[in-house]
């Protein structure tokens, strides 16, 4: 198998999750989301979803939960959309990234201005 189509196939795959999630799904639970990156394994039987949400813990994990519970429809719209032998099984992460990234420029400006301080002998 190409290296190529499983990339392809992930980004196929998070283009159309973002669009049913948009397009097709109303639950109160899920609120605005971002499909962050798909990875899938080498032989395309499945399929982990990471999805980015701004809020609280308990945001992220209703959010979850209302993923879960819609992902037997998000699989059946995504057979109709993307054409391949065997849809994967999708499995949905919360993706941490961005509290990462937050977390270290806020250290990186703690340090800036601990440096700035006028040094007193």
């Amino acid at each position: 198998m190409s290296k190529q189509r499983p990339g392809r196939v992930q980004e196929a795959i998070r283009q159309e999750v973002s669009k049913i999630l948009q397009n097709h799904i109303k639950d109160p639970r899920i609120g605005f989301l971002t499909i962050t990156k798909v990875e899938l394994t080498d032989d395309l039987r499945y399929a982990r979803v990471y999805f980015s949400i701004l809020g609280e813990d308990k945001e992220k994990a209703l959010a979850l939960k209302g993923l879960n519970s819609a992902k037997g429809y998000i699989k059946g719209l995504l057979s109709d959309k993307i054409k391949l032998r065997f849809m994967p099984n999708i499995e949905f992460k919360i993706d941490n990234a961005l509290e990462h990234t937050r977390r270290i420029y806020s250290i990186l400006d703690r340090l800036k201005t601990k440096d700035q301080r006028p040094q007193t002998s």
